[in-house]
């Protein structure tokens, strides 16, 4: 008898110097979606949409800057806890789960999610953690 893989679950984080009000509203923030949310310098996210509550979908596309490829990431909503929590699944079924912690002045993301088997999990955690560090750096110049 086999048994099916679990998935690898991923973890990430970036600690930013921004109080938990203001990276919530960033992180959920269409507008600000689009600033942010790229995993390498030479592609961007011209559109983003998010729908924040139980059952609402997060949509954006992300393309190279080049035009050679894009992608449309989905996903919906399974639990929000305003500025402490959000967890979704996307298309494909895997789950992320955000948790944000504060101490006033400065707010912890962690985000775990699951990888996918396509690329391997170091690429993975990297592509994760290069959007993290275009969060931290839009959150703390704007």
């Amino acid at each position: 008898m086999t048994t099916p893989n679990k998935p690898t679950t991923i973890t990430v984080q970036i600690t930013v110097n921004a109080p938990v009000e203001k990276a919530w509203k960033i992180w959920n923030g269409p507008e600000h979606i689009t600033k942010w949310c790229t995993g390498s310098p030479d592609w961007h996210t011209p559109r983003a949409e998010n729908d924040l509550r139980v059952g609402g979908t997060l949509r954006t596309r992300m393309e190279a800057k080049d035009g050679s490829a894009g992608f449309d990431f989905v996903a919906m909503y399974t639990d929000i806890q305003q500025h402490r929590a959000i967890a979704y699944t996307m298309e494909d079924g895997r789950n992320v789960k955000i948790a944000f912690s504060t101490n006033g002045k400065t707010t912890t993301i962690v985000e775990t999610f699951d990888a996918e088997n396509e690329n391997p999990d170091e690429l993975q955690r990297e592509g994760w953690q290069t959007i993290l560090n275009n969060f931290k750096a839009h959150v703390e110049s704007t």
